[in-house]
């Protein structure tokens, strides 16, 4: 039994953006609990008076290699997805990714040391890169134009999801005594790898992939399932199977599918764009807020189950406020949801730093409750702010970049090298994610406050590269994407200005409805012309 419905294959194949999420909470709720805190407490031991040690938990170095262990291993997953992907199929790279996960999780909820935590965390973040790297390739090369954002966002969705789920999970076991208190939670974000592995089981492989196989009589047949209600004779149907082709055969002439071609002068702008895309993602802040936010809190004031409800409050706010996204994102299209993002989220990091330069000051030595990453206070109604500013950044990343920034780079590259191209962006992402991870404990030690200001010139500065530099991409197939990067003259990276190009959800929304567009078809053909004349390729 094969599942045809565009809905529960998303549905599905996100639950891998759920893991991340896991992993993000499972870190985030336990770093500030006291079994975590004196499981894993490297000496010299300190002492209270009645002989107890005091459990101050691993210092900012260390608990910032251990946070950031996850994205060393999610970066080699997301390097190797690629080579898996087009080699066994989208689909089954997922699978493996989704046993990977379940063999770190053993590892990580029987860690007896910081190392063995340290190993478990990068097999899974082994999964996590190529699931992160895939799973948006995956919905990309089986989803209709109108509805590939919302499909793929669904990965940013589930991650979300998984977030808040596995917080309030270790929320609740928190009132646990003893190392079940971080165990239980850590075995626990097994089970949806195991929904995962085997949910895919009830899913078509990509139509483009199977295509790219010669595999013709199954792609039309994933084609008539997905999209054509099992009429093989479909309009919409006939469309999308004869692009897939033209651009196949004309992909076969041109078979160099190694990495070294996403460099090379015809690859390299959209390979710029779509690597930034992953880079910007980090370098707002964003997971900095997911896996540090007890920090921040406790800065502002917040202590105990007051810090931790309140940081939980901001995994609600990341589930609710990407739903429009979802919704309208296809309608906004995706240069106007990244620039408006970048806008308001540098306002309230900018907010933020003036509000602690102006109204806090340092902590004691050693930081809050002998924890040295808590080096700022603020206080009063001062504080109140700095912790409305924090949910509206929060706001701000999940109805723009947090969807969108899936959805982007799988868009902007040619079939043969998407599965090898949607590995290397997510790679750019997992290398920021690690930087950062462990950049960010040791920066709220020395520069404090600072901290906001940095984040808030990243997104100054994305603002401005996305405006000049980031094509719109939304209403269009992802064959006909081509011609965005390809000058009317012939020359194929040169392009269209960023700027100059339009959403056409409008458009794609009437050809799905009346079926086949001959003028659009007469473009894509247009495309592999000029690029063969380009190239100096024989023309198929």
């Amino acid at each position: 039994m094969v599942v045809g419905n565009i809905y529960f294959i998303a549905a599905i194949a996100v639950i891998g953006g759920g893991l991340f999420g896991f992993d993000i909470s499972s870190m985030s709720a336990i770093i500030d609990e006291e079994a975590y805190l004196c499981y894993f407490n490297p000496g010299p031991h300190e002492y209270n008076s009645d002989g107890s040690v005091v459990c101050k938990g691993p210092n900012a170095n260390v608990q910032g290699g251990i946070t950031a262990s996850m994205a060393a291993g999610s970066w080699l997953g997301s390097l190797i997805s690629g080579f898996l992907s087009d080699k066994y199929g989208r689909k089954t790279s997922i699978q493996i990714g989704s046993v990977i996960w379940c063999i770190g999780s053993i590892i990580v909820c029987a860690s007896q040391d910081i190392p063995m935590l340290i190993v478990g965390r990068i097999i899974n973040g082994l999964c996590v890169g190529i699931c992160s790297a895939q799973v948006p390739v995956y919905i990309s090369e089986i989803s209709p134009p109108t509805k590939r954002g919302r499909l793929v966002g669904l990965q940013q969705w589930a991650c979300t999801w998984g977030i808040l789920i596995m917080f309030y999970i270790s929320y609740g076991c928190s009132f646990i005594k003893g190392t079940a208190a971080f165990r239980i939670p850590w075995g626990l974000q097994m089970i949806p790898a195991i929904l995962l592995f085997l949910g895919l089981m009830l899913l078509p492989e990509s139509p483009r992939w199977l295509a790219r196989q010669d595999r013709w009589e199954e792609c039309h047949a994933v084609l008539t399932l997905v999209h054509g209600k099992g009429d093989p004779n479909s309009p919409f149907v006939l469309r999308e199977y004869e692009e897939i082709k033209s651009m196949c055969e004309f992909e076969r002439d041109n078979a160099d599918v190694s990495f070294l071609e996403l460099f090379k002068p015809n690859m390299i702008n959209r390979t710029h764009v779509g690597v930034f895309t992953q880079i910007w993602s980090q370098l707002t802040g964003m997971n900095v807020m997911m896996y540090y936010i007890t920090y921040v809190f406790a800065m502002a004031g917040l202590k105990g189950n007051n810090n931790l409800i309140s940081s939980s409050i901001e995994y609600v706010i990341n589930v609710f406020m990407t739903i429009p996204a979802l919704v309208w994102g296809d309608r906004w299209g995706r240069r106007p949801t990244f620039m408006i993002g970048s806008l308001f989220m540098a306002i309230f990091l900018y907010a933020n730093a003036g509000l602690m330069a102006t109204y806090g000051e340092p902590a004691p030595k050693g930081g809050l409750n002998g924890v040295s990453e808590e080096s700022w206070i603020i206080s009063g109604h001062a504080s109140k702010a700095v912790i409305a500013c924090t949910y509206l950044f929060v706001a701000s990343y999940a109805i723009s970049f947090g969807p969108a920034s899936w959805v982007y780079p799988p868009e902007l590259f040619p079939l043969r090298l998407r599965g090898k191209a949607g590995a290397l962006c997510t790679s750019a992402n997992w290398a920021f994610n690690f930087a950062l991870s462990y950049f960010v404990p040791p920066a709220f030690v020395n520069i404090q406050w600072k901290v906001y200001v940095l984040f808030g010139v990243f997104c100054t500065v994305m603002f401005l590269h996305i405006f000049f530099m980031f094509p719109e991409t939304t209403g269009k197939t992802l064959e006909e994407v081509e011609a965005i990067f390809t000058d009317p003259s012939g020359i194929p990276y040169i392009g269209v200005p960023a700027w100059k190009t339009k959403n056409e959800y409008s458009h794609a929304t009437l050809i799905e409805e009346v079926g086949y567009d001959e003028e659009k078809k007469g473009a894509v053909a247009e495309v592999v012309h000029q690029e063969t004349m380009a190239t100096g390729e024989k023309m198929v």
